[in-house]
């Protein structure tokens, strides 16, 4: 089983986006028995909650379930049982390969996968959660396909 780790500064809005977003384009691909998505938190802010309203309601508009989900902390162990760690911005990134130290190679931000790569705006200071979904789309969508191409 391959398996990927998404990653954000409280795990309550792009990483739960990003979890939720590859599961769904996952429920279709030739690999969805093969790889396994999660995500968590660079720091300790959010702990415990649920979602948030703004991802909940992008994903429900768009028609993709979200994941049943409570943030959790990103752990060194984690950093040895994923296959990739996946960082939304290029603090989440610092933040990873410190929390990751020894599996500093596994860490990536999201849009690396694209033919834009940048940081993913996170929509807790910006309000606006249909920007992040549509990177976060883009991100996964390429994803997807380096995966296709690599695990197929």
């Amino acid at each position: 089983m391959y398996k990927i780790l998404f990653v954000c500064h409280g795990n309550i809005c792009r990483s739960p986006m990003a979890e939720s977003v590859m599961k769904y384009l996952l429920e279709n691909s030739v690999l969805l028995e093969r790889v396994h998505v999660a995500s968590a938190a660079a720091h300790t802010d959010e702990i415990g909650s649920q979602p948030h309203r703004g991802t909940r309601a992008v994903l429900a508009e768009k028609g993709i379930p979200l994941v049943p989900h409570r943030a959790r902390l990103m752990t060194a162990a984690d950093g040895a049982e994923y296959d990739l760690l996946i960082g939304m911005d290029s603090y989440n990134v610092r933040d990873m390969k410190r929390i990751a130290r020894g599996n500093e190679g596994k860490v990536f931000r999201l849009l690396d996968f694209t033919d834009h790569p940048r940081d993913i705006a996170d929509p807790w200071y910006t309000g606006d959660f249909e920007e992040t979904f549509s990177d976060i789309m883009a991100g996964c969508t390429a994803l997807l396909e380096r995966l296709k191409r690599d695990l197929v």
